[in-house]
Order: structure tokens, then C-alpha cells, then sequence
């Protein structure tokens, strides 16, 4: 028997492994940024449809920086994001309402995987799977 906090009291899980051991972890992500595309909705068979889209994050940084002086020349690096919208009523909100250019924040997990490309040719995959986007351009916050 092991015991977990949750909060200020402690469930206890009963399980037959004597060696298995339960800890804590995160997985968190929080991207501010914009979108890259128009969403697109995807079904497999068998499976429930997603709701797939990219995302724009800038790093800005000027050289020398630091240097009480700085007048060093400034540089952008933008890093684009899959974003993979399972959660229902988020799906179908983000399939409406994303649009290529808004100004959005994703909060999510970071998920790994491989697929099949059309060569067949095995390819690995970053996405974020978002469980809450928070709408920042003026026009989509209005609707």
C-alpha cells in the first residue's frame, strides 16, 4: 500500500506490485504566440476527431546585452509548434474560432510520437496536446 497528498490529506492505492513506486511528475506547457494556419479537423477511423494547428513563438535578444551600453544589433529566432486539440467542446471552439494571425495562449503537455510519412518512411513528432487556449486578439475576444 502506498499513500498520495493530495492537497491536505493523503488517498491511499492498494496494489499487488511491491515494487512499484507512484510519483509525481509534469508535463506543462504554456505558448503565447500566434497561429500559423487555419485549423483542420482530422478523424481516424475508430478514433475521435482532432482539431490540428501550428503556432508562431518568438525569442528576441540583442547582442551584447547585459553590457550597461547595449546597442548591439537584435535578433529574432521564431520556433513553430503542432498544436493537437482533443479535448470536445475545446475542439470544436478552436476549430471555429482559431484563425490564421490571432494572438493566442495555449496551455497543454508536450507529447512525442512517430508516424508514417507517404513514403513510408518512419518520422518523429513534437506536439502539443492543449487542454486550454485563451483567445488575445481583439476582434476573437468580442465574439
Amino acid at each position: 500500500m502506498f499513500s498520495k497528498r493530495t492537497g491536505n490529506s493523503f488517498v491511499r492505492h492498494r496494489t499487488t506490485d511491491t515494487n512499484l513506486i507512484l510519483e509525481r511528475s509534469i508535463n506543462r506547457v504554456q505558448l503565447l504566440g500566434r497561429v500559423g494556419q487555419d485549423p483542420v479537423m482530422r478523424q481516424v477511423e475508430g478514433r475521435n476527431p482532432v482539431t490540428i494547428f501550428s503556432m508562431a513563438t518568438n525569442e528576441m535578444w540583442r547582442s551584447g546585452e547585459g553590457e550597461p551600453t547595449s546597442t548591439g544589433d537584435v535578433s529574432q529566432k521564431t520556433t513553430w509548434h503542432r498544436i493537437s486539440v482533443f479535448k470536445p467542446g475545446l475542439r470544436d471552439v478552436a476549430y471555429q474560432y482559431v484563425k490564421k494571425g490571432s494572438r493566442i495562449l495555449v496551455e497543454g503537455k508536450l507529447d512525442y510520437g512517430e508516424y508514417m510519412d507517404k513514403n513510408n518512411v518512419r518520422r518523429q513528432a513534437t506536439t502539443i496536446i492543449a487542454d486550454n487556449i485563451v483567445f488575445l486578439s481583439e476582434s476573437l475576444r468580442d465574439q
